[in-house]
């Protein structure tokens, strides 16, 4: 009889099996992971390599000393980078990095074609793949010893780049970044434009890690000292506006409106009324987690995954506030984890909501992909969190359910349902995501020793101003 150990072993080697056959090869060398291996479905963008799909893959590879196809990922998406000065007739803006890559061929010459997003569907440019580019750089770095590739100057201008487009002068009188619907995991119009909270952790998480990567000379100071004073009002901001429990909601349940001034209490001016009627008997009594979005006369009360467990990673919520939303996660868990971890939402838009918010986007139909669909790419932040918090049963139960379904399921992009009990309706099958998902999972609980690689201490940033 097959020993549980024999038999994880060998599923373990199963995925592991299926990410190498996703690799992709550029000059001899490996580059990167394509988005899936779905032999029923039309290839479209799948067969490319896009940025943030291959950061799960790169931090297995990381854990397993497989740090080469990191390397070259990093070196040649560099190259990538846009150099524009201000976006003109349709062309990325100096220091995006492109939503995806792929390899073609010309005779015996290889070369990379990069999509910015004038080829995705409503051609939405990516925001996050920057950011999700310097914090790969930090967890190459951690797990190599290899101080020299991010002080290479190119690597140093790149950085700097990158700054220069997050630390824009704009029209904003927020520390927070403003940007369009659909510029991250969730790239289809979803009311997450303005402030979303996934933008937000993930620029805070950058800022931090270029304060490690930057060295000090020629202009680096400047750049440290920017990037300082931003930290400290975004953290503020962040903890103090975007928090939500049943303290903070009975507060804006007693607010004033149209107030006017500078010591006044709802400085957002949001209206008690727009309280959703499901929040108060959700939110469990020794739960919370911050708000999906925070604007002039909004809060999006809606629970968003990524965003919270990547707060807890980046030390971005107090440690008190990373056990409240785990507590939220264990007292919510058929609503947030059901059949098939992670909900990347919740609850789901329906009915006149979702037409008039989403444009009544058949894929974004109630409770599938982003609308409310569960991504078992997300297994990885949550194990990651979980651990980081201390709560490492929660990320064993978590792992269990995903290993019973994954396999059997030949690695699905999302499942649909309220508990998740469908595979995605237009999911793809062998995404390369959900197999990296699982792998890095299993490889942060078997040793927790590697959430170093994407987490970060409490800060010591002074706070700074903040409305």
């Amino acid at each position: 009889m097959t020993s549980a150990i024999e038999k994880n072993s060998q599923l373990e080697a199963e995925a592991w099996e299926l990410l190498e056959e996703s690799i992709i090869y550029y000059q001899g060398k490996p580059i990167g992971t394509v988005a899936a291996h779905d032999p029923e479905s039309d290839a479209l963008n799948y067969d490319q390599c896009f940025l943030r799909d291959f950061v799960p893959s790169a931090l297995v590879f990381l854990m397993y000393g497989k740090a080469e196809i990191v390397r070259n990922f990093l070196v040649e998406t560099l190259k990538l980078q846009s150099h524009e000065k201000q976006i003109d007739c349709f062309e990325p803006g100096a220091g995006l990095m492109p939503a995806s890559f792929k390899v073609h061929s010309k005779g015996n010459e290889e070369f990379l074609v990069a999509d910015f997003g004038e080829l995705a569907i409503a051609r939405v440019s990516p925001i996050d793949s920057c950011m999700w580019w310097v914090l790969l750089l930090r967890a190459y770095e951690k797990a190599t010893g290899d101080l020299t590739l991010a002080r290479q100057p190119d690597f140093q201008a790149g950085i700097k780049l990158i700054l220069d487009l997050c630390l824009v002068h704009r029209f904003s009188m927020f520390p927070t970044m403003l940007v369009p619907d659909g510029a991250f995991m969730i790239d289809r119009r979803m009311g997450v434009y303005e402030h979303p909270l996934e933008i937000q952790v993930l620029f805070y998480a950058s800022l931090r890690a270029a304060t490690e990567l930057l060295l000090p000379d020629g202009d680096g100071d400047s750049y440290l000292g920017k990037v300082n004073r931003r930290l400290g009002s975004l953290k503020y901001h962040i903890r103090n506006y975007y928090w939500l429990d049943l303290k903070r909601l009975g507060e804006i349940y007693r607010y004033k409106d149209n107030e006017f001034g500078k010591e006044i209490v709802n400085k957002f001016n949001i209206n008690s009324e727009s309280i959703p009627s499901w929040l108060t008997e959700w939110l469990p009594e020794t739960g919370g987690y911050l708000a999906g979005n925070l604007g002039p006369g909004r809060i999006d009360f809606r629970f968003f995954a990524l965003g919270n467990l990547m707060a807890i990673l980046a030390s971005l919520a107090s440690e008190k506030e990373s056990q409240s939303i785990m507590n939220l996660f264990a007292q919510r868990w058929q609503d947030l984890i059901g059949y098939m971890p992670v909900k990347i939402c919740f609850p789901a838009l329906e009915g006149l909501e979702w037409r008039i918010v989403t444009g009544c986007d058949s894929k974004n139909r109630a409770w599938s992909y982003h609308n409310g669909g569960n991504w078992p790419v997300l297994l990885w932040l949550f194990t990651a969190a979980a651990l980081k918090a201390d709560r490492t049963e929660l990320a064993q139960a978590a792992i269990a359910i995903a290993e019973k379904r994954l396999f059997k399921d030949k690695f699905p992009e999302y499942y649909d349902g309220h508990n998740a009990r469908l595979i995605g309706k237009e999911a793809r099958i062998y995404q390369t995501w959900s197999i990296a998902g699982l792998l890095a999972a299993k490889k942060l609980l078997e040793n927790p020793d590697h959430l170093e690689l994407i987490s970060f201490a409490e800060g010591l940033e002074v706070p700074g101003c903040s409305v």
